[in-house]
């Protein structure tokens, strides 16, 4: 008798907590999200995730709060989202950088597919080469002919190892077959500081940062890596015309949330930002950013969870092609 009475009051349980957690996810968000960003303020990343943050807060009527989490080009970010819970309140912003954590890492266990769960992308950004004013660099032949000739020795910034911008310049010094220092930061701000004070002679980054410092002529943009020049920056050449035509990187940027994260709370972040890309302020934003909204489906959850698997496999020979070493 005392058996049933047990088994009864352990299933009333059962079924009070999942009614709770049915209701919680019914009426989620019903409190502030935090998104996590693993750079420091000042980059491309942490623009693009305030500026969702800010839209994502509209659609939903509460707060998204973007937080800060540096270190290890991204890893304590992501080793803090593993921890928390998968009820939807936190949540990371990244973007293919996230892939390489792992691999620059092995000993941390991280996996980009089974320790996250996807919620969806927002844009996909071209990244652009730029010069210090000081450098005296013109254009891309020319820097790619100094330093093939040994007259030109320069340095590349980048927001730290695994970053896009690491990325990016190691496969594009790859691809061009030329040598240069790589001067790891906390973050593409502070590289990108440096790169305005003349303390570092190039970045390779996304429009979200280079586009604004070109136009207001703090830094000199001279490639893209797009099929055609940008109507955004005419001026500027793709790396095609600079004689690279292989260098074609288009950064895609999104949300995670940890593993196990309901589907009804992943759906109802998807719809949010589904809301968030279609208001008229955030096109026109990204627009003027010389960025790309993804069509609904390439953003949907499940086809960045598709992205994230490929990137995982592509990621790993790319890195042992371009010699990033794991940590």
């Amino acid at each position: 008798m005392k058996r049933r009475i047990a088994s009864a009051l352990a299933g009333i349980a059962f079924c009070l907590g999942a009614g709770h957690a049915a209701m919680a996810q019914e009426s989620f968000p019903s409190k502030s999200v935090t998104i996590m960003v693993g750079v420091a303020p000042g980059g491309s990343l942490d623009a693009l995730a305030r500026l969702i943050a800010s839209e994502l807060g509209k659609a939903t009527k509460t707060t998204f709060v973007v937080e800060n989490v540096t270190g290890a080009g991204g890893l304590l970010a992501f080793q803090r989202l593993t921890r928390s819970a998968p009820d939807g309140y936190t949540l990371m912003f990244s973007n293919q950088s996230m892939v390489l954590i792992p691999l620059l890492y092995p000993k941390a266990g991280l996996d980009i597919v089974k320790d996250t769960t996807a919620v969806g992308t927002i844009a996909n950004v071209p990244m652009v080469l730029s010069v210090s004013n000081q450098s005296g660099i013109q254009d891309l032949p020319s820097m790619l002919a100094g330093m093939r000739s040994g007259a030109l020795k320069l340095n590349f910034g980048s927001g730290g190892p695994g970053t896009t911008a690491h990325l990016a310049e190691a496969m594009f010094l790859q691809m061009a077959g030329v040598q240069a220092e790589l001067v790891q930061y906390r973050g593409s701000g502070p590289a990108i500081t440096d790169l305005m004070g003349g303390t570092i002679q190039s970045v390779l980054d996304q429009t979200v940062t280079m586009l604004p410092l070109h136009r207001g002529k703090q830094i000199k943009a001279i490639a893209v890596a797009s099929k055609e020049r940008l109507p955004q920056m005419p001026d500027v050449p793709t790396f095609a015309e600079g004689g690279v035509p292989q260098f074609d990187l288009q950064i895609w940027n999104g949300l995670v949330a940890p593993q196990g994260t309901p589907k009804a709370v992943v759906d109802k972040l998807a719809q949010a930002l589904t809301e968030a890309v279609q208001s008229p302020d955030f096109r026109a934003r990204i627009d003027s950013l010389a960025a790309q909204i993804p069509s609904a489906e390439e953003r949907s959850p499940e086809t960045f969870a598709r992205v994230l698997q490929r990137d995982q496999k592509q990621f790993a020979e790319l890195a042992r092609q371009i010699g990033l070493q794991a940590r």
